[in-house]
């Protein structure tokens, strides 16, 4: 890939002429709250369009009693019936139920924002949706990207999308490059807490439990995400974001373990000169700076006191305790099938483990064994991508049931 920023695409999106228009699916996440604490604050700039969740009745409505959206997406007919019992009589919203409904959601005419902040393959219709139909995308679901980066830059190339990193490492490392030829970038930093097990043996993780691998040090995230920093595929799954999202080769993209999770990353000059964002670890940050990009919003959020920081450290990760990490380097350096495989047979597994129907050090060997199994293939469109994911689930739950067995207790 050459390093270029016009995938991106569009980046002085046309200003609104009142309160920006903002679709937000995924609502009910650890994102999409975060990010509704954004907008509560700035009533007067943003209008919520619609809200999307997708099984979480009693929040969504919650929700919907307060931001009163013209739209609400839910998953199915069920969770449909219990939001539509939650809610006032007078208010009565237009329904979008199901992949379908998100995807028209994200398409709206009105709507200029989406925010997509879905969890897993599932965001990536949506996300072609909003980007097909040319608006400025926050994206949160870096799966989007893991599963069909190059058909999505070409989307954004094509309908003129405006494509901004809602993840905190990403949306920092984009920051570093405002200003600058990106033909003048040596390499990008990704930082990484490390996660709950920084520093363990992998002896000492055979027992992991689920409640151990979410208690993240320093970020309050969904369960998916914390199981997944734990074991360093998040950082894994944010080298393959990276690549696609600022058109780089894998071996320009390091990463960097910095357990205080203040310098959310960095970029490297050819001068030697070193750009990286500093900040409280809160989503807010990032949320905000896209919602309102090119602008700025003022946020209610502690400042970062630099004289309080004890200090700043930085660490090579773990790639033998943590093998996750390599494997998605491996993955992207196979072809762009196998982070497709990568992605599914991690969220079967993570499933799983969370199930506790799959002991911890289990999830990355479940990984490596449905990736060895995996044939090259083409993925030019959504059905081809959707193809490779339904075979490496079905690969993955029958790899899990045939050599693994569940944790002792």
């Amino acid at each position: 890939m050459n390093t270029s920023a016009t995938y991106i695409s569009r980046l002085d999106p046309a200003p609104s002429t009142g309160p920006r228009k903002v679709i937000v699916l995924g609502s009910t996440g650890s994102i999409g709250c975060s990010a509704l604490k954004v907008l509560a604050q700035h009533p007067d700039t943003f209008e919520v369009l619609g809200l999307a969740g997708a099984t979480n009745a009693n929040l969504l409505a919650e929700q919907a009693r307060q931001w009163r959206p013209s739209v609400l997406g839910v998953l199915d007919d069920t969770v449909r019936e219990e939001v539509r019992h939650l809610l006032p009589a007078d208010y009565r919203p237009q329904w979008m139920v199901g992949n379908p409904g998100y995807q028209e959601m994200a398409a709206l005419s009105e709507a200029e924002l989406v925010l997509c902040a879905q969890v897993g393959a599932a965001g990536l219709p949506p996300t072609l949706a909003a980007v097909k139909a040319g608006k400025i995308v926050a994206l949160a679901n870096k799966e989007s990207l893991v599963l069909a980066g190059t058909l999505v830059r070409e989307l954004c190339t094509a309908s003129g999308a405006c494509l901004l990193p809602v993840d905190s490492e990403h949306n920092a490392m984009f920051q570093a490059l405002a200003g600058h030829d990106p033909h003048d970038v040596r390499k990008f930093v990704l930082t990484a807490s490390g996660g709950p097990f920084r520093g363990r043996l992998r002896e000492e993780l055979r027992r992991v439990t689920p409640d151990q691998a979410l208690a993240h040090p320093n970020w309050s995230m969904g369960a998916k995400i914390s199981i997944d920093s734990s074991t360093l595929m998040n950082k894994g799954l944010e080298c393959i974001e990276a690549a696609y999202l600022f058109g780089v080769d894998m071996d320009r993209i390091e990463v960097v373990v910095h357990p205080e999770s203040i310098i959310h990353s960095l970029v490297e000059y050819r001068d030697g000169s070193l750009l990286g964002h500093l900040g409280v670890p809160d989503m807010q940050i990032p949320i905000a700076h896209c919602l309102s990009y090119p602008n700025r919003l003022d946020l209610d959020l502690e400042p970062l006191d630099l004289t309080r920081l004890s200090g700043l450290h930085f660490e090579k990760p773990d790639e033998s305790t943590f093998p996750c990490l390599a494997l998605a380097r491996e993955a992207l350096a196979n072809g762009p099938s196998f982070p497709i495989v990568l992605n599914a047979a991690n969220e079967i597994a993570v499933d799983l483990f969370l199930r506790r129907e799959l002991a911890y050090l289990d999830i990355a060997r479940l990984l490596e064994r449905t990736l060895q199994a995996h044939t090259p293939s083409a993925v030019t469109d959504l059905e081809s991508i959707h193809a490779v994911d339904d075979w490496a689930r079905k690969q993955a739950r029958s790899f899990a049931a045939q050599y693994f067995s569940a944790p002792s207790a």
